[in-house]
């Protein structure tokens, strides 16, 4: 068997998986779909990489489970009943006919185990939120959706790609106890919550306000910037929404569009 053969073996079409509704607690069973939902939601924006980059989600109840993509489809096929549980070593506790990348889950098993906050983790490579990852910089105060933002965000350098558990430990300490947006330098961007929605509220703010930078700096004049004192306070401001209130409004509408585009990733 060749080594195309060997993968195709290992990552059936998602219809042919059977739904785990009814087989599993409801509280996992509706993280599955809120899971499954974010990643529908970060491929209809054009923020994937491919099959690449991971959402994750810590599944309720005593043990130390999350949920992760199948590692070989793409965010626009991923399903309730496909996305893997895994230990924090991103082995996987379930049987489940897809693989994981454990490699992959470096990044998102130091948040998950040291903040408690950290119920999803959303980490992706976007043209401009790389871009932006890569200025000297880093995210400037020049647009509402940044300065929202601008007292969140945390960043970490690059090391290489996430192979090594050391450097979880430089992770969690990058980013600290307080802050739920990251900056991986030269790397993409990073976003954590209390909930798919909450994680996704923020990204969707982050990416916004990296794509309305690079098309700033472009302009080829030198941006504007607030008057002092403006960010700062924009950022108290806006400190409160992303703890379930954006969420909570935004969340049921966008899974509306799901539902009205393909609703498949509730199966």
């Amino acid at each position: 068997m060749n080594l195309r053969e060997k993968f195709e073996t290992k990552v059936p079409a998602t219809h042919h998986i059977e739904s785990l509704e009814g087989k599993v607690s409801p509280e996992e069973w509706q993280l599955r779909v809120d899971l499954a939902a974010t990643y529908r939601l970060v491929a209809m924006y054009g923020w994937d990489d491919m099959i690449f980059t991971h959402i994750s989600a810590r599944v309720p109840g005593p043990g130390h489970h999350f949920l992760i993509n199948p590692y070989g489809l793409l965010f626009e096929e991923i399903t309730a009943s496909s996305l893997v549980k895994i230990d924090v070593d991103g082995n996987k506790v379930v049987d489940s006919p897809y693989p994981v990348n454990p490699a992959g889950f470096t990044i998102h098993s130091a948040l998950h185990m040291n903040r408690d906050d950290a119920h999803c983790v959303i980490h992706l490579h976007t043209d401009d939120g790389v871009a932006v990852s890569a200025q000297a910089g880093g995210l400037l105060p020049l647009d509402q959706h940044a300065m929202v933002l601008l007292g969140d965000v945390a960043y970490h350098d690059y090391e290489g790609i996430a192979l090594d558990l050391d450097e979880r430990e430089r992770l969690v300490a990058d980013i600290g106890s307080d802050k739920h947006v990251m900056m991986l330098r030269n790397h993409g961007t990073l976003t954590l919550g209390k909930s798919c929605a909450d994680a996704f509220m923020r990204m969707y703010y982050l990416e916004r306000a990296c794509t309305m930078q690079v098309r700033a700096l472009a302009g080829g004049t030198k941006p504007n910037l607030p008057n002092q004192g403006v960010p700062e306070k924009t950022a108290e401001q806006g400190a409160m929404a992303f703890e379930g209130l954006l969420g909570a409004l935004a969340w049921p509408a966008l899974l509306r569009k799901l539902d009205r585009l393909d609703a498949g990733f509730r199966h």
